[in-house]
């Protein structure tokens, strides 16, 4: 009579997600597709516009210094003619000692700009972090159904981070790279015409070369994002499910798996590097050529006395720093295009409807009797396949309800959909004559408990984890909250009692403390209705017979749903609702339907002949 406590059933989740296990993560087909990049880009820049003051003063911290960087080598080639040609030692010192003042201004002021430009990016990408995971946080229970948690991680981390690469050490290099560009050819033209258009014929091969690998590295760099989120998802459930891939001896089988992910990161990773790498050696050869140009464009105007010595060797000090900020740019454009990869897919989560809103004239729940019916209720986890069909239930308030059945009935789907994790397909579930879907979801969860089989703590000390149903809760309201679960002794015996820090997924205590840490979490947070899925499955007899006391002074004027597997809680059930496939085939108490000889007297014999009361 065990239930089914992953929100859809087996079979249903089978069809919705492919297991990590063995065969790969699933990832839905619109996530491999992308979108426009422009669109990417415009959405990261609303993240940078309330800041646009620090950007301009970034904007003119560049302009400065890229126009200090034009000078040097203007005034190295005036030294060489005008200087050392001379042999004036005074002059040649008095320049030099412009040109250090000017190298260190130059650092200065990139320093400046770096910096604030990296307290900007730093605080538009936590924007960015928050509105990503408070938007997660307001999706459907659905979503998480369909989306493995390594997937979602890898939004949170790799593809933030390859927006951070781009965003807070890329953006001035960008800016100073495209002035300085800009302001070269200014300066070349200004110095002598012929030596610049013979220079520049170099720029048009740069920007077509540039073009042609811009239209591989993006889906490079986008497809490799994509297989590194599949990795995580199987890094994840490995390392979460080690106890598991032990017992069922699956160690092979694990690292298996990663090595197949690891290797389509590796293609991916080869594929979109190979494109990306290309840019450095080519525009080295290309910077080459530059010189070469002028070596020998200048020297045959130089032989012809259009041109000064120091005039060739601001020339070729400029073609030098034209290439640099070009080589910038070419890693910059791969950082970018990492960054956009990453980009869609974030706003890809963010795009994705939440859950419905609440109702316009939602009520507010305060408070509730506890009256709860079901009345035609209709529900599937997918189309054309109803896991809950006609279902049809008067439940008075402070009644106490025992869901029993098979595997896979429906039990659990049942309080799914009470909790509203799930909307029903058809019919309608009131609270106090109210229908779910016109209450806020806030305040209906308020007013609802829930203790479940597989218990889920965080990794945080006790006593905040039983807080967590009550966060103004007092120490001594936690302590008593603990002391109904029966779970103050052996709190107490850990080595720093409730300010003890749990491990993740509170490894560090066992499957019946934990369950017992839940229930107190849920007394503390005193709930209208109880919803109890088979909250002391992990406990042995004796530590069930120590908290029932506790769970029925929990449950005593309080409307209660248990699914439950041992007969001591369906024996103190007003009404014990028999399900199978979805529908109610018997109803009454425990020892009518016993009488009655039906489905209940069967699966009674079944699963339950021999327990103890």
């Amino acid at each position: 009579m065990s239930g089914n406590h992953n929100s859809p059933p087996a079979q249903d989740r089978t069809a919705m997600r492919t297991t990590m296990m063995g065969r790969g993560p699933m990832r839905p087909a619109r996530f491999e597709t992308a979108r426009d990049p422009r669109s990417a880009l415009s959405r990261l820049a609303a993240y940078l516009l309330p800041f646009k003051t620090a950007i301009l003063i970034v904007v003119a911290l560049v302009l400065i210094y890229t126009l200090l960087g034009l000078l040097e080598p203007y005034l190295l080639g005036y030294a060489i003619d005008n200087f050392i040609a001379t042999k004036d030692a005074a002059g040649l010192a008095r320049i030099s000692i412009l040109l250090l003042v000017i190298y260190l201004l130059d650092n200065g002021f990139q320093a400046v700009s770096a910096w604030v430009m990296a307290l900007v990016s730093q605080r538009a990408l936590q924007r960015l972090r928050d509105d990503l995971f408070q938007h997660i946080q307001g999706l459907k229970i659905r979503f998480f159904d369909t989306h493995t948690t390594g997937e979602l991680m890898s939004r949170l981390t790799n593809d933030i981070e390859a927006i951070n690469q781009a965003v807070s050490q890329n953006v001035v290099s960008l800016i100073a790279s495209a002035l300085s560009m800009v302001g070269i050819v200014i300066a070349m033209f200004l110095m002598d015409v012929y030596l610049a258009l013979a220079t520049l014929i170099v720029v048009p091969l740069m920007l077509w070369f540039a073009n042609f690998v811009a239209r591989y590295t993006r889906k490079g760099f986008r497809d490799l994002q994509l297989e590194l989120g599949g990795m995580n998802s199987v890094m994840e459930e490995s390392i979460s499910g080690a106890r598991v891939i032990k017992a069922f001896r699956r160690n092979d089988s694990a690292v298996a798996d990663f090595e197949e992910h690891n290797r389509k990161v590796f293609k991916a990773g080869v594929y979109a590097n190979s494109y990306a790498l290309l840019l450095m050696p080519i525009t080295t050869q290309l910077g080459n050529l530059f010189a070469i140009v002028l070596a020998g464009m200048g020297g045959y105007l130089a032989l012809k006395g259009l041109v000064t010595v120091g005039t060739i060797a601001a020339f070729i000090s400029y073609s030098q720093k034209f290439v640099t900020p070009l080589r910038q740019i070419a890693n910059i454009y791969n950082s970018i295009q990492a960054a956009l990869a990453g980009a869609e897919r974030v706003f890809e989560i963010i795009d994705t409807a939440p859950g419905a809103p609440d109702a316009p004239r939602a009520a507010a729940l305060e408070s509730v009797h506890g009256a709860v019916s079901f009345e035609d209720v209709g529900f599937g986890y997918l189309p054309g396949k109803p896991v809950i069909k006609d279902f049809n239930l008067q439940v008075a308030a402070g009644q106490t309800i025992a869901l029993v059945g098979h595997t896979g009935a429906g039990k659990t789907t049942i309080t799914n959909l009470l909790n509203r994790f799930y909307d029903v397909t058809s019919g309608s579930i009131k609270v106090d004559g109210i229908d779910l879907r016109q209450i806020k979801r806030a305040d209906l969860r308020g007013q609802l408990g829930l203790v479940l089989q597989d218990t889920f703590l965080f990794s945080d000390t006790v006593m905040e984890n039983i807080r967590y149903g009550r966060l103004d809760a007092s120490d001594a309201e936690v302590i008593e909250a603990a002391k109904m679960a029966a779970a103050d002794p052996f709190i107490r015996q850990l080595p720093q009692g409730y300010q003890t820090q749990l491990s993740e997924r509170a490894s560090n205590l066992s499957q019946g403390q934990r369950q017992m840490l839940s229930i107190a979490r849920a007394i503390l947070a005193d709930p209208g209705i109880l919803i109890l899925d088979e909250a002391t499955s992990n406990v042995d007899t004796r530590t069930e017979a120590r908290i029932q006391s506790a769970l029925l002074r929990l449950m005593a004027g309080r409307t209660s749903f248990v699914i439950a597997h041992r007969l001591s809680t369906i024996r103190e059930a007003d009404n014990v609702v028999v399900i199978d496939d979805g529908r109610i085939v018997e109803q009454g108490k425990h020892q009518e339907l016993l009488d009655k000889g039906g489905f209940y007297h069967n699966l009674y014999f079944s699963q339950f002949k021999g327990q103890a009361i």
